[in-house]
Protein backbone atom coordinates (compact mmCIF):
# COMPACT_ATOMS: atom_id res chain seq x y z
CA UNK A 1 0.00 0.00 0.00
CA UNK A 2 1.14 3.55 -0.74
CA UNK A 3 1.69 5.53 2.45
CA UNK A 4 -0.89 8.24 3.11
CA UNK A 5 -0.36 11.42 5.13
CA UNK A 6 -2.71 14.14 6.33
CA UNK A 7 -1.54 17.54 5.12
CA UNK A 8 -2.95 20.04 7.66
CA UNK A 9 -2.51 23.12 5.45
CA UNK A 10 -3.95 24.15 2.10
CA UNK A 11 -3.13 21.36 -0.35
CA UNK A 12 -2.28 22.55 -3.90
CA UNK A 13 -3.29 20.42 -6.88
CA UNK A 14 0.16 20.51 -8.50
CA UNK A 15 3.72 21.71 -8.05
CA UNK A 16 6.00 20.95 -5.13
CA UNK A 17 5.46 21.56 -1.43
CA UNK A 18 7.62 21.11 1.66
CA UNK A 19 6.27 18.54 4.08
CA UNK A 20 5.55 19.69 7.65
CA UNK A 21 8.16 18.50 10.15
CA UNK A 22 5.88 15.90 11.74
CA UNK A 23 4.87 14.45 8.36
CA UNK A 24 8.46 14.42 7.12
CA UNK A 25 9.66 12.67 10.29
CA UNK A 26 6.98 10.00 9.99
CA UNK A 27 7.69 9.42 6.31
CA UNK A 28 11.49 9.38 6.43
CA UNK A 29 12.42 8.33 9.97
CA UNK A 30 9.51 6.04 10.92
CA UNK A 31 8.38 4.52 7.61
CA UNK A 32 11.86 4.75 6.04
CA UNK A 33 10.58 6.08 2.72
CA UNK A 34 13.32 6.94 0.25
CA UNK A 35 13.61 9.66 -2.38
CA UNK A 36 11.34 8.89 -5.31
CA UNK A 37 8.93 6.72 -3.30
CA UNK A 38 5.21 7.32 -3.98
CA UNK A 39 2.93 8.75 -1.33
CA UNK A 40 -0.51 10.30 -1.02
CA UNK A 41 -1.37 13.55 0.77
CA UNK A 42 -4.96 14.30 1.78
CA UNK A 43 -6.41 17.54 3.08
CA UNK A 44 -9.11 16.18 5.43
CA UNK A 45 -11.86 17.86 3.43
CA UNK A 46 -12.26 15.30 0.65
CA UNK A 47 -9.28 15.75 -1.66
CA UNK A 48 -6.07 13.80 -2.09
CA UNK A 49 -2.97 14.14 -4.28
CA UNK A 50 -0.65 11.44 -5.55
CA UNK A 51 2.94 12.56 -5.04
CA UNK A 52 6.59 11.55 -5.08
CA UNK A 53 8.95 12.07 -2.16
CA UNK A 54 11.83 14.47 -2.78
CA UNK A 55 14.69 14.81 -0.27
CA UNK A 56 17.05 17.78 -0.12
CA UNK A 57 19.40 17.65 2.84
CA UNK A 58 17.30 17.40 5.99
CA UNK A 59 14.16 18.74 4.30
CA UNK A 60 11.48 16.60 2.66
CA UNK A 61 9.23 17.70 -0.18
CA UNK A 62 6.36 16.22 -2.17
CA UNK A 63 6.22 16.54 -5.94
CA UNK A 64 2.48 16.67 -6.58
CA UNK A 65 1.12 14.78 -9.56
CA UNK A 66 -2.56 13.87 -9.62
CA UNK A 67 -5.34 15.49 -7.59
CA UNK A 68 -8.65 13.71 -7.10
CA UNK A 69 -11.69 13.63 -4.83
CA UNK A 70 -12.69 9.95 -4.45
CA UNK A 71 -15.92 9.16 -2.61
CA UNK A 72 -15.13 7.02 0.41
CA UNK A 73 -17.68 8.38 2.88
CA UNK A 74 -20.75 6.45 3.94
CA UNK A 75 -24.15 7.75 2.80
CA UNK A 76 -25.18 7.35 6.44
CA UNK A 77 -24.19 10.33 8.58
CA UNK A 78 -23.54 8.60 11.89
CA UNK A 79 -22.31 10.28 15.07
CA UNK A 80 -20.94 8.13 17.90
CA UNK A 81 -21.83 9.65 21.28
CA UNK A 82 -19.46 7.73 23.54
CA UNK A 83 -19.32 7.89 27.33
CA UNK A 84 -15.74 8.36 28.53
CA UNK A 85 -13.84 5.10 29.03
CA UNK A 86 -10.61 4.44 30.90
CA UNK A 87 -7.09 3.58 29.76
CA UNK A 88 -6.56 3.02 26.07
CA UNK A 89 -10.22 2.18 25.45
CA UNK A 90 -11.08 5.66 24.15
CA UNK A 91 -8.17 5.54 21.70
CA UNK A 92 -9.38 2.14 20.47
CA UNK A 93 -12.98 3.32 20.17
CA UNK A 94 -12.05 6.47 18.24
CA UNK A 95 -9.70 4.60 15.92
CA UNK A 96 -12.11 1.80 15.05
CA UNK A 97 -15.17 4.05 14.80
CA UNK A 98 -13.34 6.18 12.22
CA UNK A 99 -12.34 3.05 10.29
CA UNK A 100 -15.99 1.95 10.30
CA UNK A 101 -17.08 5.28 8.82
CA UNK A 102 -18.59 7.50 11.52
CA UNK A 103 -19.00 11.17 10.66
CA UNK A 104 -18.15 12.50 14.13
CA UNK A 105 -17.47 11.39 17.69
CA UNK A 106 -18.78 13.15 20.80
CA UNK A 107 -17.26 12.09 24.15
CA UNK A 108 -19.72 12.26 27.05
CA UNK A 109 -19.16 12.50 30.81
CA UNK A 110 -21.61 10.01 32.33
CA UNK A 111 -22.41 9.42 36.00
CA UNK A 112 -20.52 6.12 36.05
CA UNK A 113 -17.60 7.25 33.92
CA UNK A 114 -14.43 6.37 35.83
CA UNK A 115 -12.41 8.79 33.70
CA UNK A 116 -12.93 12.40 34.75
CA UNK A 117 -11.53 15.21 32.66
CA UNK A 118 -11.40 18.96 33.10
CA UNK A 119 -9.23 21.94 32.28
CA UNK A 120 -5.86 21.41 30.62
CA UNK A 121 -6.08 17.62 30.96
CA UNK A 122 -9.36 17.60 29.04
CA UNK A 123 -7.86 19.79 26.31
CA UNK A 124 -4.86 17.47 25.92
CA UNK A 125 -7.02 14.35 25.69
CA UNK A 126 -9.31 16.06 23.21
CA UNK A 127 -6.37 17.00 20.98
CA UNK A 128 -4.96 13.47 21.31
CA UNK A 129 -8.24 11.83 20.26
CA UNK A 130 -8.48 14.13 17.24
CA UNK A 131 -5.00 13.01 16.19
CA UNK A 132 -6.06 9.38 16.64
CA UNK A 133 -8.88 10.12 14.18
CA UNK A 134 -6.39 11.63 11.71
CA UNK A 135 -4.15 8.54 11.95
CA UNK A 136 -7.17 6.27 11.41
CA UNK A 137 -8.00 8.19 8.22
CA UNK A 138 -4.42 7.79 7.01
CA UNK A 139 -4.68 4.03 7.49
CA UNK A 140 -8.21 3.46 6.23
CA UNK A 141 -8.16 5.65 3.11
CA UNK A 142 -10.66 8.24 4.30
CA UNK A 143 -10.09 11.78 3.07
CA UNK A 144 -12.53 13.52 5.40
CA UNK A 145 -11.42 13.61 9.02
CA UNK A 146 -14.30 13.15 11.49
CA UNK A 147 -14.50 15.78 14.19
CA UNK A 148 -13.94 14.59 17.76
CA UNK A 149 -15.80 16.93 20.09
CA UNK A 150 -14.59 18.16 23.45
CA UNK A 151 -16.05 16.10 26.33
CA UNK A 152 -19.35 17.41 27.69
CA UNK A 153 -21.79 16.27 30.36
CA UNK A 154 -24.69 14.08 29.24
CA UNK A 155 -27.27 16.63 30.39
CA UNK A 156 -25.57 19.35 28.35
CA UNK A 157 -25.57 17.19 25.23
CA UNK A 158 -29.20 16.12 25.65
CA UNK A 159 -30.20 19.78 25.93
CA UNK A 160 -28.85 20.58 22.48
CA UNK A 161 -31.53 20.78 19.81
CA UNK A 162 -31.06 18.27 17.02
CA UNK A 163 -33.29 16.88 14.26
CA UNK A 164 -31.23 13.67 14.31
CA UNK A 165 -32.52 10.22 15.16
CA UNK A 166 -30.99 9.40 18.55
CA UNK A 167 -30.46 5.80 19.67
CA UNK A 168 -29.35 4.96 23.20
CA UNK A 169 -28.08 1.43 23.78
CA UNK A 170 -29.59 -0.25 26.82
CA UNK A 171 -28.48 -3.80 27.81
CA UNK A 172 -32.02 -4.82 28.81
CA UNK A 173 -33.27 -4.09 25.29
CA UNK A 174 -35.43 -1.30 24.03
CA UNK A 175 -38.79 -0.38 22.73
CA UNK A 176 -37.84 -0.30 19.04
CA UNK A 177 -36.21 -2.52 16.44
CA UNK A 178 -32.65 -1.33 15.91
CA UNK A 179 -32.10 0.02 12.41
CA UNK A 180 -35.53 -1.00 11.13
CA UNK A 181 -37.22 0.80 8.26
CA UNK A 182 -35.68 3.06 5.62
CA UNK A 183 -32.54 5.09 6.24
CA UNK A 184 -33.29 8.39 8.00
CA UNK A 185 -32.83 11.40 5.70
CA UNK A 186 -30.57 13.12 8.19
CA UNK A 187 -28.13 12.32 10.95
CA UNK A 188 -28.20 9.31 13.28
CA UNK A 189 -26.68 9.67 16.74
CA UNK A 190 -25.65 6.52 18.59
CA UNK A 191 -25.25 6.77 22.38
CA UNK A 192 -23.02 4.29 24.23
CA UNK A 193 -22.73 4.15 28.02
CA UNK A 194 -19.60 3.84 30.21
CA UNK A 195 -18.06 0.70 31.73
CA UNK A 196 -20.67 0.62 34.50
CA UNK A 197 -23.54 1.33 32.13
CA UNK A 198 -26.10 4.12 32.11
CA UNK A 199 -27.90 4.80 35.38
CA UNK A 200 -31.70 4.54 35.52
CA UNK A 201 -31.80 8.33 35.86
CA UNK A 202 -29.70 8.79 32.71
CA UNK A 203 -31.82 6.38 30.68
CA UNK A 204 -34.96 8.21 31.82
CA UNK A 205 -33.39 11.53 30.80
CA UNK A 206 -32.46 10.11 27.39
CA UNK A 207 -36.00 8.87 26.79
CA UNK A 208 -37.44 12.19 27.92
CA UNK A 209 -35.18 13.93 25.39
CA UNK A 210 -36.58 11.78 22.57
CA UNK A 211 -33.86 9.14 22.39
CA UNK A 212 -34.92 5.67 21.26
CA UNK A 213 -33.70 2.86 23.53
CA UNK A 214 -32.44 -0.20 21.66
CA UNK A 215 -30.61 -3.43 22.48
CA UNK A 216 -28.00 -5.60 20.80
CA UNK A 217 -29.16 -9.07 21.79
CA UNK A 218 -29.17 -11.00 25.07
CA UNK A 219 -25.48 -10.55 25.95
CA UNK A 220 -24.00 -7.57 27.78
CA UNK A 221 -21.26 -5.97 25.68
CA UNK A 222 -18.36 -3.91 26.97
CA UNK A 223 -18.41 -0.21 26.17
CA UNK A 224 -15.53 -0.62 23.69
CA UNK A 225 -17.46 -3.41 21.93
CA UNK A 226 -21.03 -2.12 21.97
CA UNK A 227 -20.51 1.01 19.90
CA UNK A 228 -18.45 -0.69 17.21
CA UNK A 229 -20.97 -3.54 16.92
CA UNK A 230 -23.83 -1.06 16.62
CA UNK A 231 -21.99 1.00 14.00
CA UNK A 232 -21.44 -2.15 11.94
CA UNK A 233 -25.15 -3.01 12.17
CA UNK A 234 -26.21 0.43 10.97
CA UNK A 235 -23.61 0.53 8.20
CA UNK A 236 -24.87 -2.86 6.98
CA UNK A 237 -28.49 -1.71 6.99
CA UNK A 238 -28.25 1.93 5.96
CA UNK A 239 -24.65 2.60 5.00
CA UNK A 240 -22.16 1.15 2.54
CA UNK A 241 -21.33 -2.29 3.96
Amino acid sequence: MISRFHFPQHLPHAGEIELPEAVAHHAVRVLRLAAGDPLVLFDGAGGEVEARLVLRGKAAFAELRCYREPQRESPLRLVLVQALATGDKMDWIVQKAVELGVSAIQPIQAERSVLRLSGERAEKRHAHWQQVAVSACEQSGRNRVPDVGAPVALAHWLATTSPAVRYVLAPDGGEAAFGAGPRPPGEVQLMIGPEGGWTAHELAACRAAGCIAVGLGPRVLRTETAGLAAIAVLQARWGDF
